[in-house]
């Protein structure tokens, strides 16, 4: 051990190791300096992280108030059902069993309306089919004698467990009616055990359902009456912003591939996101099976009537991705490493740039068709641009020259020659499956123009504002000669 300066002046102690190596202690003031130091770090990280998380969820409940709302109801409605845990009256009437309208509210309250209803109705048809059952097979058990009984029930539970575990397979079924099976499992296994033991079956069936009806019934009541969120208008919304990112992507992408975005350059940021909108598209397929299958249940709300054609939707959603699909494969085409020469692109350029606008021109008003849930009067005119400039891109792409004349490198004589080149195919091939798809993607528009139009007529859109013209005209033209006629009648009588 040993004793020196260091580089600040200040004496510090060296031990000596074998080998000719030597350590510096340091005083306990260091070590202790450095733990204080990493402990600070780790709560200033933890504290960091819980400030982040906290302006995450703010962020998302201001982007999303009805999130907030929906928490507001889940909380107001459990404070409710609570009371019959609280208040002795209450307590009194159903008795211990006052945790299953807890437990109801729970498991059943939903975001929207469809979802709460169903299941709503799917726990108590459940549970009263499945009581019901386990009471009837309890009482032909009993009369079997003490020696069959436990068989019998047994038995019972085993077939109908089987046969409703079986029913959730059924594509029908699970669609609507899983939730209920389940339900059913549960309820009839529990009443079918306990009846073994329990002498008043068919009074503890009865405090069951009841708190349960209670549970459900208040779920309904608080997820109609305050601030409610229907399945089918959020997957109407849902639709209709699709239709948007479509055109938005449809245009960024030809755009884009021509570079025709220079003046949007300030707006980085939205333009990529938009350019990308048809992923949300792509993948808003099971959004939308589960909106539809909740809106079933919904009774009729603003524009929506009871029956209203929520399978249509599904069917236009259908055709949506199948253009999205298009739009994607024609993004591809941005990132090839091929490079089509330029003197085909400005060949192109026009037509391909008045086919997306066409394009994107159709799908918005089909959005503005979808949302304001009238027919539209261009749309026709507008389908038929489109038809029109995709023919006009198969004229340009079949007219393409193969040879273009050239000036030779030698020009001695001062006389411009002439010379043929051929453009490689690896060359061609990006710019005509730009062209084969963009084609394909009008086509495919023309498919989600069917759709709207039948979700249209099924659904009873109003009618466009030209048709309301012509109809107030027309009725108005049988009245003025009725005057008419009239007034002239009158004069010869005078």
């Amino acid at each position: 051990m040993g004793k020196g300066r260091g580089d600040s002046g200040t004496l510090e102690w060296k031990v000596n190791i074998p080998g000719g190596r030597s350590e510096t202690l340091e005083p306990e003031s260091r070590f202790f300096g450095r733990m204080w130091r990493r402990l600070r770090g780790m709560v200033e990280g933890f504290l960091l992280k819980i400030w982040r998380f906290l302006e995450k969820a703010w962020g998302i409940g201001v982007a999303e108030p009805r999130k907030l709302v929906h928490c507001v109801k889940v909380g107001l409605a459990l404070s409710v059902v609570s009371l019959f845990y609280y208040m002795r009256p209450l307590y009194d009437g159903v008795g211990g069993n006052a945790m299953w309208a807890v437990m109801t509210v729970v498991v059943v309250f939903e975001y929207t309306v469809g979802a709460t209803l169903s299941k709503s109705i799917n726990r108590t048809a459940a549970t009263f089919l499945a009581g019901s059952l386990g009471i009837g097979i309890h009482w032909v058990a009993t009369q079997s004698g003490e020696r069959f009984e436990p068989i019998i029930l047994g038995f019972s539970v085993f077939i109908l467990a089987a046969l409703a575990t079986f029913s959730r397979f059924i594509p029908s079924v699970k669609t609507r009616f899983d939730y209920g099976a389940s339900i059913f499992i549960l309820t009839f296994s529990l009443v079918s055990v306990s009846g073994y033991r329990v002498e008043k079956l068919i009074e503890l069936a009865q405090t069951r359902l009841s708190t349960i009806a209670i549970g459900t019934s208040l779920c309904i009541l608080t997820s109609m009456l305050f601030c409610p969120i229907w399945a089918g208008n959020e997957l109407h919304s849902l639709i209709t912003h699709n239709l948007e990112k479509l055109s938005d992507s449809l245009h960024g992408c030809i755009a884009e591939y021509f570079h025709q975005n220079e003046t949007e350059a300030s707006g980085g940021e939205d333009c990529s996101k938009k350019l990308q909108g048809y992923k949300c598209v792509l993948n808003s397929k099971g959004t939308e099976d589960s909106m539809a299958s909740f809106a079933i249940w919904e009774p009729a709300h603003g524009n929506f009537n009871f029956r209203h054609p929520w399978k249509q939707y599904l069917k236009l959603g259908a055709s949506m991705r199948s253009c999205a699909c298009c739009i994607e494969a024609l993004n591809g085409c941005l990132d090839t490493e091929i490079e089509a020469p330029e003197f085909l692109k400005d060949h192109l350029q026009d037509v391909c740039m008045i086919l997306s606008s066409c394009s994107s021109k159709v799908l918005k008003e089909l959005m503005i068709t979808m949302k304001a849930m009238r027919r539209s009067s261009k749309i026709d005119f507008f389908v038929g641009e489109m038809q029109s400039a995709a023919q006009d891109l198969q004229n340009a792409m079949t007219s393409l020259p193969n040879t273009l004349p050239v000036p030779p490198p030698d020009t001695a004589k001062g006389e411009p020659g002439i010379k043929t080149t051929i453009p490689p195919l690896m060359k061609v091939l990006p710019l005509a499956t730009l062209v084969s798809l963009l084609i394909e993607i009008a086509t495919r528009i023309e498919d989600i123009v069917d759709n709207v139009d039948k979700l249209a007529g099924l659904a009873e859109f109003r009618p466009a504002k030209d048709e309301k013209r012509k109809q107030n005209q027309s009725t108005i033209t049988p009245i003025s000669e009725n005057q008419d006629h009239e007034t002239t009648a009158a004069i010869q009588k005078v």
